[in-house]
């Protein structure tokens, strides 16, 4: 007998439940049944008796469902084996495999294992044509985390037994569940504990898991296109926000899936999802509140840039004076910008990029905000290590946000040295601190994503109180892309979306007959900062450039636009439709260089900057006073050639400062200093 099944499951590979160390057992009922297919002709069912448990195992919650014979006999508890084509194969488990199964009888945390979205299949009997009933029991035993429960189906009243049907975050359907007893009402009761169950308005018999649709990454690609758009329309921010990290991913794969019907599903109809999904999301609209027409304006040409090199020590220390003042924080800004910093000084400059030391501090002023800052991030630490197990099953936004972080934590950037291994340090702070933002800022709390954000920052600055400081001060500009209504993500949109259409409006005018005028396949580039789409070493120079803020405000926006107008000709010659522009622009991710990106965007902000009729809507983007009133002949980084750059230093004007960011504000952690970084 061949049964397919895709799904994922937590395999417990130890023995008896009652060694069960820190687990409690919150539910338990005898006399449930699967009622299994024999294989006979007759196609009679099997009756396999189980018991049905729910443990609380830390700030986890396990259903486990397993036969009378798998709780008595350690040997028939069911193992995964993976072979070559990543399908896993049943089996009982083998002496070898039950004797290290009982090393630890007293430690059950450590026989828990996970394995990730796989494909199952039974495992044919080795006699042919023995009964599953007669020994095979142990083959249906399983048990999941109720945070993978989409919901719950339940049986007609008056039809028979009482029984339940668990459907998955994966689409998957356990066996049902038959209650010969009675009493499934009080399992629905013992789970409501946990999770928010609400009846379908389709059908009543389903309980739908209302918060199975967290702030998350993880399991975007694995539900039906369909299905997750019509979660976009009912409740935009926690399937957008919490899932479009892998955006560009999901909607290929899906509108490419194994439903003939999902393939044939027109682009303006996925395009119309999109556009319901954002509510206020109207992009290439000219009725825009706030915003002109633009029509077609002649830029002029666009100067060449060639990038200096970084800026190294000598360079920084002559450039400050016997107390440690910055002599002139704007020139430094402006080699900083055209070259970036050479390792050995990241450590010490990010700090004043992101605003945690005024440029114009003395060492002895900094060494002061230093030292206030270590008491006042370990006072917010104290807060949530002096939490006690007790305390945090009563406050369940707290469970949620160390269950996010704990998940984000084991993969973020395992494959970089400085995480990689298990019991890394590195991975130890990335979680301390991300818990310890959650004390900062309870509101936002963690969401999936800001780990990424945090990483780079960690590693550069080696130390836990400097790299959570720096990381506050990088979400004030990123705070609003988090947020549950979204409208940093919008006004982001709306504006790359106008600053494209004055570069190229024939481009706009393609993406938008293919349903792509939306622009969201950026969405992944916006949310954190092109995090996923540079190599690591290439983000720290990407992030350190944009922190100066130059040229202009919303550079990031340009830089969205020197990618796309570079992979212009491909997508317009090739006539690329709706789903192979969201595959093409995913398909960049790592295989960009970053010093070409960054030169060309900065071509393009000197193009704008210089153009005498750049409309006030654009002007207003990017900051800068109306260029019809700039003069080019600004002596902004006159003495710059020496460093490295080959061309005249570009005539910036003045940036006019923004009340509040497009995506955040952002001021300095002294509140002294005028330089703090606005997107």
């Amino acid at each position: 007998m061949k049964e397919i099944i895709t799904e994922k499951f937590i395999f417990l590979r130890a023995a008896r439940l009652k060694n069960m160390g820190k687990l409690q057992v919150v539910y338990e009922q005898e006399g449930v049944f699967i009622h299994s297919s024999s294989g006979n002709s007759d196609d009679q069912d099997c009756l396999l008796s189980g018991i049905l448990r729910v443990i609380e195992k830390d700030t986890e919650v396990i259903v486990d469902w397993r036969s009378l014979d798998d709780s008595l006999d350690s040997s028939n508890i069911l193992y995964a084996r993976k072979d070559s084509s990543s399908v896993v194969e049943w089996a009982q488990t083998p002496k070898e495999k039950t004797l290290r199964g009982t090393e630890h009888p007293n430690s059950y945390e450590a026989e828990w294992d996970m394995v990730n979205t796989v494909s199952f299949k039974k495992k044919p009997q080795s006699n042919g044509d023995a009964a599953v009933h007669t020994n095979g029991e142990n083959k249906w035993s399983f048990l999941f985390s109720l945070a993978d429960l989409k919901s719950i189906k339940q049986n007609k009243e008056g039809m028979g037994w009482s029984y339940l049907v668990f459907c998955l975050k994966d689409d998957v359907v356990l066996p049902a569940l038959h209650f010969h007893h009675g009493d499934s009402a009080l399992l629905i009761h013992s789970l409501r504990k946990y999770v928010v169950l609400c009846e379908s308005p389709q059908d009543k018999r389903i309980l739908v898991n209302c918060q199975s649709i967290s702030q998350s990454f993880e399991n975007l690609l694995d539900e039906p296109a369909y299905g997750l758009l019509e979660k976009l329309k009912t409740d935009p921010y926690t399937a957008t926000m919490g899932r479009f990290s892998k955006v560009t991913n999901y909607i290929f794969d899906n509108l490419r899936g194994s439903d003939p019907a999902t393939q044939q599903r027109p682009p303006s109809e996925m395009a119309d999802f999109f556009s319901d999904a954002i509510p206020g999301l109207k992009i290439n609209q000219q009725e825009e509140p706030g915003f002109e027409v633009i029509t077609r304006i002649d830029l002029g040409k666009r100067p060449e840039v060639n990038r200096r090199q970084p800026v190294s020590v000598e360079e920084w220390t002559k450039n400050m004076d016997s107390e440690g003042r910055i002599l002139n924080a704007d020139s430094m800004k402006q080699m900083i910008f055209r070259g970036g910093l050479c390792h050995a000084l990241r450590k010490e400059v990010w700090k004043f990029l992101l605003g945690y030391y005024p440029w114009h501090s003395t060492r002895e002023e900094r060494t002061n905000i230093q030292k206030r800052k270590i008491d006042e991030y370990f006072r917010m630490k104290l807060q949530w290590k002096s939490v006690s197990e007790e305390q945090e099953k009563r406050n369940y936004r707290l469970r949620d946000y160390r269950s996010l972080i704990e998940k984000d934590v084991n993969r973020t950037d395992r494959t970089n040295k400085f995480y990689e291994g298990q019991d890394n340090p590195g991975l130890i702070l990335l979680h301390d601190i991300l818990m310890t933002y959650c004390m900062y800022d309870f509101d936002l709390g963690y969401v999936q994503g800001m780990s990424d954000l945090l990483s780079p920052i960690l590693y550069v600055m080696e130390n836990e109180v400097d790299a959570f400081w720096c990381f506050a001060l990088y979400m004030d500009q990123m705070h609003q892309n988090f947020e549950e209504q979204m409208q940093g993500m919008k006004t982001q949109l709306i504006h790359l979306s106008t600053l494209l259409r004055l570069l190229d409006s024939g481009f706009c005018s393609y993406l938008e007959s293919q349903d792509s005028g939306y622009l969201y396949f950026c969405f992944r580039w916006l949310l954190i900062r092109f995090k996923r789409e540079f190599s690591f070493q290439d983000i720290l120079r990407l992030w350190e450039v944009m922190w100066t803020d130059l040229p202009c405000q919303n550079f990031h926006l340009l830089i969205c636009c020197a990618i796309l107008e570079s992979e212009k000709k491909q997508i317009m010659e090739k006539h690329y439709g709706f789903n192979e522009i969201l595959k093409h622009i995913n398909e960049l991710s790592m295989k960009m260089d970053v010093e070409d990106v960054l030169c060309k965007a900065e071509a393009v902000s000197m193009q704008m900057i210089n153009c005498k009729e750049l409309p006030q809507a654009v002007c207003e983007i990017l900051g800068i006073e109306n260029s019809a009133a700039t003069t080019p002949d600004s002596d902004t980084g006159e003495d710059e050639t020496a460093g490295g750059i080959s061309h005249s230093a570009p005539a910036y004007p003045n940036i006019s400062k923004p009340v509040a960011a497009a995506n955040g504000t952002s001021e300095s952690i002294e509140q002294v200093t005028p330089t703090v970084l606005t997107d």
